[in-house]
C-alpha cells in the first residue's frame, strides 16, 4: 500500500515548489508581497466576515457543508474549536439512514409552513436538513472539512465521538460507502451525478433543477471524482487503519479519471461522460467547453503533471481574455447557450454558474498554483480578485463578465479561499528570505 500523506493547506506546500522560478522572479515576488497592503487588508476583511457567522452568506439560512469546507481553516482563527466541532456534529447527527450527508442545516423555527423539501432527525431536533441531490460532493466535502478541522486544531478526539451508536470515524467511512453503493458507475469505475455546469448544483431539466428525478440525465464529471480522491487522501491520513480498504479505490479513481475524462489531445477535461444520453441537442459541441473549477480541484487532487498544470493555466488565461472576464474564477468557457437550462438563473450566457466569475473557485486555483511552484503566476492572478473585494467592500458570491458583483456580499467561501491563497503567498515569500 502507498503511504500517502495529504499536504495541509498551510504546511509544507513550499516543498512542492519545483525550482522552475528563477532567482530574479523570486526577488521580484519577495519585494512585492510585503509591499502589497491590499493583501493584508483583504485578510483582515476575511477574518471579520467569517467571525460573524457560519451560513454561506447574507440571504442564506443554511450552514452548507460545501461552503464550510472552504472557510473552516480561517474559522479556526476566529471561533472556538468547540463551536466548529458542534457544527460538524450536526451533519453527523443528520446523516441519512443510507449514510448520505445533507447539504446544509437550518433552524427548525425558520422553516415556513409551506416549505417541505427538508429532512429531520431524532438525533438533532433543533435543525432541518436540506440536500440538493443533483450534487455528489456533500459526503466528500464533509470528510475534507473534518480533516482540515483536525489538522488545524489537533482534535483527533472528534473521531471517537459517538452519535446514534456509531463513532464519527465510522460515520465518515459510512458516507464514503454511500457514494460507492449509490453513486458509483461500475462500467467506468467513477462516481456519477446529475448533469450540471462544472461544479454547479443546477441541472438543465425543468423546474429549479436541484433534485434528481425521472428527467435527470446522469453523468460523470471531473469535479465530483477529484473531490472523492481528495477526500480519500484525507480520510487515510487521519484514519490510517482505513488505508487497506480505500487506497486501492483511490488508485482506481485516479486511473479512470485519466482514462475517461482527460482529453490528451486537447489537454483538458471533457465536461461529461453520459450514462443514458445528453440533455442537450445532438449537434451541440459540449466537449469544446473548458471547466475551470473542476480543473482546479483536479490539480488539488494531484491528477495533473506540472506541464499539464502549466498548460491548463495558459488555457484559462487565454479563455478569460476571450470572454472579457475579470479573473480565472470564470466557471466555464464558452458558456452554455441561452435556453439550455430551464432554471432562469443559468440564463443568459455568463450568468451564475454558466460563465459567472466565482472567487470561490478562482482562489483555490491560485492556492494550487502556489503549491505547485507557479508563484509568480499565482500573484498575478490573485490581483483582480483582491482588487474587487476592496472596491466593492465585500466578498461577493460571483461576478458578471463585466466584473459587477452579484449575490451575497458576505460569501464566506470566497473569503476563506482568498485568505488561504494570500497566506500561502506570504508564507512562500517568508520561506525565500
Amino acid at each position: 500500500m502507498k503511504n500517502y500523506l495529504a499536504i495541509p493547506v498551510f504546511i509544507l506546500f513550499a516543498l512542492a515548489v519545483n525550482g522552475q522560478n528563477n532567482g530574479e522572479n523570486q526577488d521580484k515576488l519577495s519585494n512585492r508581497v510585503p509591499d502589497n497592503e491590499k493583501l493584508e487588508k483583504v485578510k483582515e476583511m476575511a477574518l471579520k466576515v467569517v467571525s460573524e457567522g457560519f451560513n454561506a452568506g447574507d440571504g442564506y439560512r443554511e450552514v452548507w457543508i460545501r461552503d464550510y469546507n472552504t472557510f473552516i481553516n480561517i474559522a479556526t482563527k476566529v471561533h472556538p474549536k468547540e463551536t466548529l466541532k458542534e457544527n460538524l456534529l450536526v451533519f453527523f447527527r443528520m446523516q441519512g439512514d443510507d449514510g448520505n450527508i445533507i447539504d446544509g442545516f437550518t433552524p427548525v423555527a425558520s422553516i415556513g409552513e409551506d416549505e417541505s423539501d427538508f429532512s429531520y432527525s431524532e438525533l438533532e431536533p433543533r435543525y432541518a436538513g436540506h440536500k440538493n441531490t443533483v450534487e455528489t460532493d456533500q459526503e466528500t466535502s464533509l470528510v475534507q472539512t473534518v480533516y482540515k478541522y483536525i489538522k488545524a486544531t489537533g482534535d483527533f478526539a472528534l473521531l471517537s465521538e459517538t452519535i446514534g451508536g456509531k463513532t464519527v470515524a465510522e460515520r465518515l467511512e459510512w458516507s464514503m460507502d454511500y457514494l460507492m453503493e449509490h453513486r458509483f458507475d461500475r462500467e467506468h469505475g467513477l462516481l456519477w451525478g446529475a448533469t450540471t455546469a462544472d461544479w454547479g448544483d443546477v441541472q438543465p431539466e425543468h423546474g429549479w433543477g436541484v433534485d434528481i428525478d425521472e428527467n435527470t440525465h446522469r453523468a460523470i464529471d471531473v469535479y465530483d471524482n477529484a473531490m472523492m480522491v481528495i477526500a480519500l487522501d484525507n480520510l487515510m491520513e487521519i484514519m490510517p487503519g482505513s488505508r487497506e480498504k480505500w487506497d486501492p479505490i483511490k488508485g482506481q479513481l485516479e486511473e479512470n479519471i485519466r482514462k475517461h475524462l482527460w482529453d490528451t489531445e486537447a489537454q483538458k477535461f471533457i465536461p461529461h461522460v453520459y450514462l443514458e444520453g445528453s440533455p442537450f441537442p445532438e449537434d451541440f459541441k459540449e466537449n469544446e467547453i473548458f471547466y475551470f473549477g473542476g480543473t482546479a480541484i483536479a490539480i488539488e487532487a494531484g491528477l495533473l503533471t506540472h506541464e499539464e498544470i502549466e498548460h491548463s493555466l495558459n488555457q484559462m488565461v487565454s479563455l478569460v481574455k476571450q470572454a472579457g472576464a475579470p479573473s480565472i474564477g470564470l466557471t466555464v468557457y464558452p458558456p452554455y447557450p441561452a435556453g439550455y437550462f430551464a432554471n432562469k438563473i443559468m440564463n443568459p450566457e455568463y450568468s451564475y454558474q454558466n460563465g459567472g466569475d466565482w472567487t470561490w473557485f478562482g482562489g483555490r486555483m491560485v492556492l494550487e498554483l502556489v503549491k505547485n511552484g507557479f508563484v509568480e503566476e499565482a500573484y498575478r492572478e490573485i490581483q483582480p480578485m483582491v482588487d474587487r473585494v476592496i472596491e466593492n467592500d465585500g466578498f461577493y458570491e460571483w461576478y458578471s463578465v463585466d466584473n459587477q458583483p452579484r449575490g451575497s456580499g458576505t460569501f464566506r467561501g470566497s473569503a476563506g479561499v482568498l485568505y488561504d491563497a494570500i497566506v500561502a503567498l506570504q508564507q512562500y515569500e517568508n520561506q525565500e528570505k
